[in-house]
């Protein structure tokens, strides 16, 4: 497929205004496909020469593998890359009862499917916010089959904060109604008008939000819906508590790393110092300036940066390693 295909006069009436490194980043051809999961049709995109280190990504909640698309093309010229949907979000279907050890396990299984475990190097799986704490779960599963874990904002308040957090009403960020109906609209714009961000916040760079909720809708006939199916919150629930969370970080096994928007509200500098206070002395924490809570969004290519400087270097160390 021609990646090219993602600028839709709906969302990018005037192309040539979009950024050359977007162009660039869309330019580098890719694979895109489904792939069966425990009996659940997974979508995902597709970078890089299948011989070169894996690398494993996916998003937060709600949102879509293409939030990747403008970010792994960047990696790819070293790396094998796959960034997918995780099941009931984006173009995946939806996984009856998937909670927390199912979603962990269904992130283990798109990297059997797609042969990241085949080669002599290890995948580092890159996730963020929810996605992320579907990545520890995968670690907890299975570290050894990973070469480490880089969490991109992802939620980690003390529980006095996060306590503070609610009380001001600001709640869990993706909570909803599973029994409602998904929502129809009569037209694009009267759809798009209805896509925020969770936590609210403006963007750096707002082309990439078109470009997001352009590719978070479907059309169903002459109307306009969410892709995602209402039921995720429902499993939502069951996933393991955000007061645990900095512990959880730091107890799961396997090589860590963290990567946060330096504004943003669901990691803040005292979720640093936090998660040093709680052990994680070793995980490298990396603030993106200028960036909020969807970081790739704010800053893509400083976000680009600090990721391959990461992979970069546990690849070294591990290379290192193995000729000594």
């Amino acid at each position: 497929m021609d990646a090219t295909d993602d600028i839709d006069p709906l969302w990018a009436p005037e192309p040539d205004a979009l950024p050359g490194w977007f162009h660039d980043a869309l330019a580098v051809p890719r694979e895109e496909g489904f792939v069966d999961v425990a009996g659940t049709r997974i979508h995902f995109f597709r970078w890089g020469n299948p011989t070169h280190p894996p690398i494993l990504m996916t998003h937060g909640f709600l949102a879509h593998a293409r939030c990747f698309a403008f970010i792994a093309p960047f990696l790819a010229g070293d790396h094998h890359i796959v960034a997918y949907d995780l099941s009931g979000m984006g173009d995946s279907a939806h996984r009856p009862g998937n909670n927390a050890q199912a979603r962990g396990a269904e992130m283990v299984g798109v990297a059997e499917a797609l042969g990241l475990f085949d080669g002599p190097a290890k995948p580092v799986i890159i996730a963020h916010s929810f996605g992320a704490s579907v990545g520890l779960t995968a670690m907890a599963l299975a570290a050894e089959r990973f070469a480490g874990l880089i969490l991109c904002d992802m939620m980690v308040l003390r529980p006095e904060v996060l306590e503070e957090r609610n009380r001001r009403g600001s709640g869990r960020p993706g909570s909803g109604d599973p029994d409602k109906p998904q929502r129809r609209y009569p037209d694009y714009p009267t759809a798009r008008s209805r896509y925020v961000l969770s936590p609210p916040q403006p963007v750096g760079e707002p082309f990439l939000m078109d470009y997001m909720a352009f590719h978070s809708l479907r059309r169903a006939g002459a109307e306009w819906t969410w892709k995602f199916d209402p039921e995720v919150f429902r499993q939502n629930d069951a996933e393991p508590g955000w007061h645990e969370m900095g512990k959880r970080v730091v107890a799961t096994p396997g090589r860590k790393a963290i990567v946060y928007g330096a504004e943003s509200q669901l990691f803040t500098p005292d979720s640093s110092d936090y998660v040093r206070e709680l052990g994680g002395t070793d995980i490298p924490i990396i603030a993106i300036p200028q960036a909020r809570h969807h970081l790739m969004l704010d800053q893509p290519l400083a976000f680009v940066t600090a990721l391959r400087a990461i992979v970069e270097i546990w690849q070294t160390n591990d290379n290192t390693a193995s000729t000594q």
